[in-house]
This record gives structure tokens, sequence and C-alpha cells, in this order.
């Protein structure tokens, strides 16, 4: 088998809308499978997790159910799998919790091309306790991450990486980068946030991998996944009465079933996207391998089209990349370039999306520049209207 866009856009019933959507990178479209599992376990008996009840049970299984979903998307274990209400609380969170052993003399290392979630949190938490933060560079020409190797040193602690930069697709070798931090006896915590939609992963390298079900067609929702004997080491702060197991001793209050049912069916659905295999586990890293091939060919193609087009500027030409181009539009604004291009029925945002730091090391500030990201429902026809609207944009000018 392989990948039928025709087939995967039946599946979505926002893009009866007609617009074509390159704003992926900021929380994808989503399938009616997704809703309808959503909106089933919202109008389905439900109680606290237990097993006296039927309500109870339900629940018990929608949660476990969700564990062993997102263990299978990331080729780690169920019983390590966190769910919060964003990639971002949980990094707080964790961050808090692993500061209580850090004090001055201790480094953490972050990284410009990460989104500010995998940056601030570890500043915030190394401030408050006396230790160091140490800064990994990158080259605004290539986008690569500068060697990590000179920064490390007995005195780390933690290493925070993104394995895909949302802003400019770049993806780290963050393996390599984690055993060198692991040589040096500390932790990595992987943001996989925009990794996670574009390409198989095998998250077991990452001592923390944090990602958004959102960005792969689920519910607002987020996810941490950690061995069972990390999470053991650790102790959040919670509540008296709340459970102590892990990894529930990290999930404040009740989780969202709803939103549970839906990142299943979410991770279903990536598995039905081609691929082949009798577990889905293998049926995830099939489908996720024929849809890495088929954006990256449309990313490719885009980037060419746009770099025949005068008055163009693009950003990002790492080795390994996403499926996402940053691109901006000589004497216009980069706002008003994504305006234009929502008349024409194109969603292509502007912006820095939250990696404010990458965005200034580019040069491009606070405002950044225009994302178009790729998605499974992305075809021939979006990435046609997107050069033909920038096209009569910028003829306008003449």
């Amino acid at each position: 088998m392989g990948f039928d866009v025709e087939a995967v856009r039946k599946q979505f019933p926002a893009l009866s809308e007609g617009a074509a959507h390159f704003d992926g990178p900021g929380g994808s479209q989503t399938p009616q499978v997704v809703a309808d599992a959503v909106a089933t376990t919202m109008v389905s008996a439900l109680a606290n997790r237990g097993q006296v009840t039927a309500a109870e049970r339900r629940a018990d299984g929608i949660v476990l159910d969700a564990r062993q979903a997102m263990a299978d998307l990331l080729g780690t274990d169920p019983r390590g799998i966190v769910f919060g209400r964003s990639m971002t609380q949980l990094t707080y969170d964790f961050a808090r919790t692993l500061a209580k052993d850090w004090g001055p003399g201790d480094e953490v290392i972050v990284t410009r091309l990460d989104h500010d979630a995998n940056i601030r949190p570890w500043v915030q938490a190394a401030e408050a306790v006396g230790a160091t933060v140490r800064w990994l560079e990158f080259d605004p020409d290539t986008s690569e991450l500068d060697d990590i190797a000179p920064l490390l040193s007995s005195r780390t602690r933690l290493v925070a990486v993104t394995a895909a930069s949302n802003l400019l697709g770049t993806k780290p070798d963050v393996e390599a980068i984690a055993k060198l931090v692991h040589e040096a006896s500390a932790l990595v915590y992987v943001d996989g946030v925009h990794l996670t939609p574009h390409s198989p992963v095998d998250a077991r390298f990452a001592d923390f991998y944090v990602c958004s079900p959102y960005k792969f067609f689920g519910p607002h929702c987020g996810v941490l996944s950690a061995s069972p004997e990390r999470l053991e080491g650790l102790r959040p702060d919670k509540l008296l009465p709340a459970s102590d197991a892990v990894p529930e001793r990290f999930e404040f209050g009740t989780l969202p079933y709803e939103l549970l049912a839906g990142t299943t069916a979410a991770v279903d659905f990536l598995a039905g996207l081609g691929g082949a295999g009798d577990s889905r586990r293998e049926r995830l890293l099939s489908s996720l391998a024929l849809l890495e091939d088929y954006e990256d060919g449309l990313r490719s193609e885009l980037e060419t089209r746009l770099g025949e087009i005068g008055g163009v500027t693009l950003y990002g030409h790492a080795r390994r990349r996403t499926s996402t181009v940053l691109f901006s539009v000589d004497g216009w604004d980069s706002k008003a370039v994504a305006a234009k291009l929502a008349e024409s029925g194109v969603n292509a945002p502007a912006g820095c999306f939250y990696a404010l730091e990458a965005s200034r090391h580019l040069g491009l500030g606070d405002a950044g520049a225009v994302r178009a990201g790729m998605a499974p429902y992305t075809n021939q026809s979006d990435i046609d209207r997107l050069v033909t609207a920038l096209d009569l944009l910028i003829n306008s000018m003449g």
C-alpha cells in the first residue's frame, strides 16, 4: 500500500470549508473518527477510575488504552506515559520537580533552536535554585545546532533539546546528543512536539520525551514519556490523598477521559495511513515512514518553487528537516503576507511561534516570518494555491 492523500482528506470535515491548511505545526485539523471518540466518551457513563461499577471500569479502560496507544506511538513503556494539560504544563511540572536536586554549581543546558516551552521552564527552575544556564547555539545560515560536547561537564545536570524545530523544521541528531549527555551522567529532556506528527519515533533514547496529540490530529492535551524506573525516582508535589503510584503521581486531578479516548483514536488513525504490520507499533512505523516520504516531497517542491519567486527569502537549510518551510517576502510585513494569503484561502500564519530565541537568532526579531507546514491532508492543489497566491501578491507590488 502507498500513501493515498485523497482518501486521507475525506476523513477531515474541516477541509470542506475550502481552505488550504498549512497551519498544522500550530495544531492539525481533526479527523471524524477522533471527534466521534471524544463525543462518544462524553455521553457514556463515567466515574472515577475503579473496578466496581461499569462507569469506573470504562474510565479505567480509557486511561490504560491511551497509555498503551502513546507507548506504541513512541516505542516506550505504557507504565511511563504521563498525561497533562499541555506539553508546556508538563515541562514546568517536571522542571520544578527535577530542580529540587539542583543547586549552585550545577548546570543546565538549553538551546536557541527550541520552542520557549523547552527553554523558559528550565531557565526559571535553574535560576530559582541558583544553578547556571548554558546555551547551545545554532548556525543561522544552516540552522544546524553547534556541537554540544564543549558545554558538557561533570556539573551538567540536564540538557533540554528539541527533536525538531517548530520554526525551521531542523531535526538535530538527538540520539547522538543524548549519548554524549548520558556519558556526562546527565539527563536529556526532548521536545518531540514537532517531530512526532512527521516521522517514526523511538523515544527510548531520551530520559523524558514530550509531545502534543493535537499536533497529530488528536485533542488538546500533553504527553510525557519516561521509563517507570526514572519516574519512581522523582517526588513531585502532590495532594496528600492522591495516588503515589507511577505514573499517576504526576497527574493532577481527574484525567480528561474524553481527550484520552480521542488520543487513542488519533494514534489509531496514524497507524492506518497505509502502513503494514501485525501490531499497532509496526503499522505506526510503516505509516509514518510513508507519510515522511510524502511530506518531504511536498516540502522539496514548495521550497524549489518559492526559491524561483523573486523577493522571497527562505530560512532553514538543515540536512535533516521536517516538512516545514519558513519564508519572508521583501518589502512586506510577514503578518500582512499571511493576511493576503488568507484572502486567497491559504492558511499559512506568521510569527515566531514561541520559538522566540530562534527567531531572534535568525535576525527576524519577535515578529518572525511566514510558516507553511505540510500535513497528511496537504495535496498538490494546496501547494499550487500557495505559490499562486504569493505570485499574485508580489506582482501586485509592481
